[in-house]
């Protein structure tokens, strides 16, 4: 998509989202930056239909996300995790009524430089080298280079579901270089030849994937439930949308034959 539609980092902090949250022609998105490509692609498309709605796309965590929904500062909150039990009690509290839809499955990649011959490694491997058992990449067959470990900040939903899938409670050693986005890890790899770090299907261009437990990171692969490091992700709304309105056509078009071709050419796997 070549028309980026998103919410300026100036604008967020002078709350243009949250005068305009709840407005029936105006969607306010914030969130997941996993999700951020599907949510961009949605808004693109729905305005090109219907020129009265704006809608605004912002990336800053599923941890925002969360938060925009419970404060009312968006409309939509998107996530690449589901909503923890602690979130969904402080919107009780609020009066809020989160409704999970689930959009679209991403499988997530581990990712090195396009020089490394390393080919492959399973999800033992991958835990020792983010907790600091495995410092070189000789050690699994690779040059003679230290391993730059790159992660997702904290607040990210894809650190989350790493953290389940692969460290399972293992602690990420303290040498880990935490980045804000998938984009920025991305980069990170690229411009560093003994980097890994890991990312949505949507951001493999310019690294090089590696095989996880002997299979690859594909769209096929994450439909088909083979590959190990995959999970749903979500858009958050308070309450079910109404009928015939923009928020749940826009919420919806995940279902559409039109919406799922969105998700398949932005890299991501449309859910069946």
């Amino acid at each position: 998509m070549k028309k980026i539609i998103a919410a300026t980092t100036a604008a967020m902090l002078m709350g243009i989202g949250a005068a305009t949250a709840g407005d029936a022609n105006k969607i306010v998105v914030d969130g997941s930056t996993t999700v951020g490509p599907i949510a961009k692609a949605f808004a693109e498309y729905y305005m090109g239909k219907h020129p009265d709605v704006n809608i605004t796309v912002s990336e800053s965590g599923s941890g925002n996300g969360a938060k925009g929904i419970i404060n009312g500062t968006c409309d939509v909150g998107t996530m690449s995790r589901p909503m923890k039990k602690s979130e969904k009690e402080a919107a009780n509290g609020a009066g809020i009524l989160p409704i999970e839809h689930i959009v679209a499955m991403d499988g997530i990649a581990m990712v090195v430089h396009e020089s490394n011959p390393v080919q492959g490694l399973t999800i033992e491997q991958i835990r020792d080298i983010y907790t600091g058992k495995i410092a070189n990449w000789k050690e699994l067959g690779g040059p003679d280079l230290p391993i730059v470990v790159i992660s997702r900040d904290t607040n990210s939903g894809t650190y989350e579901t790493f953290e389940s899938l692969v460290m399972k409670n293992a602690k990420i050693a303290g040498k880990t270089e935490y980045v804000g986005s998938n984009g920025a890890i991305r980069q990170r790899v690229m411009s560093t030849q003994g980097a890994i770090g890991y990312v949505g299907l949507a951001f493999r261009e310019g690294v090089k994937p590696v095989k996880v437990n002997g299979s690859e990171a594909t769209p096929e692969t994450v439909a088909a439930m083979t590959y190990p490091i995959a999970r749903p992700l979500y858009m958050y709304t308070n309450g079910r949308p109404k009928q015939d309105t923009p928020l749940h056509d826009f919420i919806t078009l995940s279902d559409s034959p039109e919406g799922k071709k969105i998700i398949e050419d932005t890299g991501f796997v449309p859910v069946k």
